[in-house]
């Protein structure tokens, strides 16, 4: 089985010294490479001459997250691709078990490690954690963490079928990739791989958590959880994937949605974090612009599979006071 490991990298040189050399050690079972999102810094030089054997991608733009993995990986051949953000640190023998699934389980098409916090090693980190799902109104959450709660990591999470695999280190057959026209490029970056995720649920296929395998994730090196943009970019591109993909009374379930995110502005008003109100309200603006386009892009082939375990996460999280996975 052919693996391609892929760090997408825009202006990310640091990032790049600090991380790659964990990948290139731990890594012997995989091409490596950088797909460069025309940065404007020495990423591509660095590499070059630093990391001979990583093999280097130009992509003309930058296209953010979607558009930058999607160009790139059109130039690589393997079996699986390894999507890897630029600020994890990979550990021994991290591939094997993951290969070791795919061989042996053919339908699964994506599989997630366990992800840890780079900077509290027995923590869960936000992104992906031990595998994530979603509930009824599109609204993420994972085993060990759910909204801004984290777990320690106990072990307490084993191998499982999971909804949606973090973009911070995510695997998938190249075969399935690529018959799913790979990630919806008008998200930029955020939640477009719980869109790749719930197409590839629709068309049939498992994502996986494999806990044997594990990586440390910094988090936030490219957008901060702070920034108001990623707050815009979570609320529309959330918004985008339950138009897209879920199967139920889609006009109950995005009334909803947008009531519940009127509740989450208020929130961050009382929390006196205007910005991120206001970032919410573009979010909106910017789904109902392109509203029309969503609904053309409804697949025909949806399962009538449930896809959530949880009504409301956020009401279980918010009113229930169920702060940790497997309380819920």
């Amino acid at each position: 089985m052919k693996i391609a490991v892929v760090i997408l990298n825009w202006n990310g040189k640091q990032l790049l010294e600090q991380f790659v050399p964990s990948v290139l050690a731990y890594s012997q079972e995989a091409d490596i490479y950088i797909a460069d999102n025309a940065s404007s810094d020495d990423s591509v030089r660095f590499v070059s001459e630093a990391f001979p054997s990583v093999k280097i991608i130009q992509n003309k733009k930058n296209g953010g997250y979607a558009k930058g993995y999607n160009d790139a990986l059109q130039h690589i051949d393997a079996d699986v691709f390894c999507l890897l953000n630029s600020d994890v640190e990979v550990t021994e023998n991290w591939l094997k078990p993951v290969i070791s699934t795919f061989i042996n389980e053919p339908n699964t098409a994506i599989i997630q490690p366990k992800i840890l916090d780079y900077n509290r090693k027995h923590y869960f980190e936000y992104a992906g954690a031990a595998g994530g799902f979603i509930d009824k109104f599109g609204y993420p959450y994972c085993r060990g963490r759910i909204f801004d709660t984290i777990e320690k990591d106990n072990n307490q999470y084993t191998d499982a079928t999971i909804f949606w695999a973090s973009g911070a280190c995510l695997f998938i057959r190249a075969s399935v990739y690529k018959s799913l026209n790979g990630f919806d490029e008008a998200f930029f970056a955020h939640m477009e791989e719980i869109d790749l995720c719930w197409r590839a649920f629709n068309s049939g296929y498992e994502a996986k958590f494999v806990s044997s395998s594990v990586v440390y994730h910094l988090g936030g090196a490219t957008l901060s959880a702070g920034n108001p943009k990623k707050t815009y970019l979570n609320f529309r591109n959330s918004l985008y994937t339950l138009t897209k993909n879920a199967d139920s009374n889609l006009f109950g379930l995005v009334f909803t949605r947008l009531s519940l995110d009127g509740l989450a502005g208020i929130r961050f008003l009382i929390k006196l974090q205007p910005l991120h109100t206001l970032a919410i309200l573009k979010s909106h603006m910017a789904y109902y612009s392109v509203l029309p386009n969503l609904l053309k892009q409804r697949q025909h082939k949806q399962t009538s599979k449930q896809y959530y375990q949880h009504t409301s996460i956020v009401w279980t999280y918010f009113i229930k006071n169920k702060r940790q996975y497997d309380c819920l």
